[in-house]
């Protein structure tokens, strides 16, 4: 999530968060916080109609990941921060609950495979061996004679 975002959710400007989370930089290490890349941050505003100048941001946004979530709320102590808090992390399980089912369903789909492959194997065996019983047998007799 970015920080405009988060501010925005949690109720206090941008740059508050932000100060907040650089008096705090050891609770956020690179794989809790980034700072978006400068093709990023232009590819971003792109999507949106904003201005391109005057007004918005000095600097690249923050994006923060579930740990980083998690984190902003030892940072930011207010009741709301705790609500927004817990309704985000809500959000981030409902995710990968739903990213999660597809996985489960994969998988299971290769066991089936796997266990229906066993079955084309043996089938394989039963017709060949039904097979090999309804051909002729083979003619080993002796010729009578010369």
């Amino acid at each position: 999530m970015l920080d405009v975002d988060l501010a925005e959710l949690y109720g206090v400007a941008t740059k508050r968060l932000n100060e907040a989370v650089r008096r705090n930089g050891a609770r956020f290490p690179e794989d809790f916080m980034f700072q978006l890349a400068a093709g990023e941050a232009e590819y971003l505003r792109s999507q949106f109609a904003t201005s391109n100048g005057r007004g918005g941001r000095r600097y690249l946004p923050y994006a923060f990941t579930e740990q980083g979530v998690a984190m902003l709320s030892s940072v930011l102590n207010s009741k709301r921060a705790i609500l927004v808090n817990v309704a985000i992390m809500r959000a981030f399980v409902r995710l990968r609950e739903t990213l999660g089912a597809p996985r489960e369903l994969a998988r299971a789909l290769v066991e089936l495979e796997h266990k229906y492959a066993e079955h084309d194997e043996q089938i394989k065996e039963i017709f060949d061996a039904i097979r090999a019983l309804t051909q002729p047998p083979k003619s080993t007799r002796r010729r009578i004679g010369f």
